[in-house]
């Protein structure tokens, strides 16, 4: 059971459905067919950056950032600081679908006077909205939490529940369901801290090597369909392992149809940024479908410019025929340091993102 957080106490679960709601659940399944598009029930995961007329298929939305820059959305292209400990990249496309539903996200804060890194890949399912909701209040969420310096992951782990809670409130008059995950990563002083929830990755090069630092939440993993079974639920294979026979990860934020089985709950990773951490990968499964983790971090271990290996990863999963929304942020450290030196006197909240 949940600790009570900040926020007040989680609402309880509802009770779990004995075997012979399983028809009923089936019927649920039929109903989510014909409701949600072939993106949800397919449900691969990918994060988004919203198609405004530049958000063309096989055209990238773009953005690089150092420490310091005008944190114009879109397509900005901010130079690095003399002073910046790390600098990044992003790379968003719809590929072949005909819309987008991957969100990123990308901005420094000033948390209790540590200046603070957060880097976000959302990926929809059943439309925008969740993957919207998510980018716009997440990480708002997590820099208003009382214990975001003082216990990061107790912080993470509470901000993905309330804000999942908050969404399905929204959502409540809404017949079509919509969910999407989450990967992000937060930089507070020297800990570099990935959270998960879905299918989106994150994997770092550290001492020259491609370490994967998120699970991918399939429902056919053993603690992922133990998980689902004990709650009332059941796995099924249509065309892959979804839950319930209609959704292909076992966590995301919203799904309110699936709840009970498609939890909000995120596993965090907690790195030490050191000189033997080079970067960071943070991309929705449009990429992962078509690039291995090792093959990835090969390709950009030779650029040097973060925004320049996130559209070559981003071309090199269109070339190889992705089908799905593809984005991609590389986070690159300098020296094996971090996000809290100087900001060449600037000291206002920077963000950089398809839809501010």
């Amino acid at each position: 059971m949940r600790e009570e957080g900040p926020w007040g106490p989680p609402p309880p679960p509802p009770p779990a459905p004995p075997p012979s709601a399983r028809l009923s659940l089936s019927l649920v399944v039929l109903l989510l067919s014909l409701l949600l598009p072939g993106r949800a029930v397919s449900c691969s995961s990918s994060c988004w950056c919203q198609d405004r007329g530049q958000g063309r298929e096989g055209v990238a939305e773009v953005a690089r950032m150092g420490l310091v820059g005008d944190g114009s959305a879109d397509t900005a292209h901010l130079s690095n600081s003399e002073n910046g400990r790390f600098s990044y990249g992003v790379a968003s496309s719809p590929g072949k679908r005909a819309s987008m539903e991957d969100f990123y996200e990308a901005r420094i804060d000033d948390v209790d006077g540590e200046k603070v890194g957060m880097f976000g890949v959302y990926d929809g399912h059943g439309g925008v909205r969740a993957a919207e909701y998510v980018k716009q209040h997440l990480f708002s969420n997590l820099i208003k939490h009382p214990k975001f310096i003082t216990d990061t992951k107790a912080a993470i782990a509470e901000t993905y529940n309330h804000t999942d809670s908050e969404f399905l409130k929204a959502d409540s008059s809404q017949t079509r369901d919509a969910g999407s995950t989450a990967s992000t990563a937060i930089i507070v002083g020297d800990r570099l801290l990935v959270a998960n929830v879905g299918d989106s990755r994150a994997v770092i090069s550290k001492g020259g090597q491609a370490i994967a630092v998120s699970r991918d939440h399939k429902p056919d993993q053993t603690d992922e369909r133990q998980r689902i079974e004990d709650a009332g639920g059941f796995v099924m294979w249509a065309g892959t392992w979804r839950v319930g026979g209609v959704l292909a990860v076992s966590r995301a934020f919203g799904d309110k149809l699936l709840k009970q089985y498609v939890v909000a709950d995120p596993e965090i990773k907690e790195e030490v940024v050191d000189s033997s951490l080079e970067f960071l990968i943070l991309a929705s499964d449009g990429l992962w479908d078509v690039v291995t983790n090792e093959e990835a971090v090969a390709m950009v271990k030779p650029i040097q410019d973060p925004q320049e290996a996130a559209n070559k990863l981003l071309e090199e999963a269109s070339r190889r025929g992705s089908s799905d929304n593809i984005t991609v942020v590389i986070v690159s450290f300098q020296d094996g340091t971090t996000a809290t030196g100087d900001k060449s006197g600037e000291d206002k909240e920077t963000t950089n993102d398809q839809n501010s």
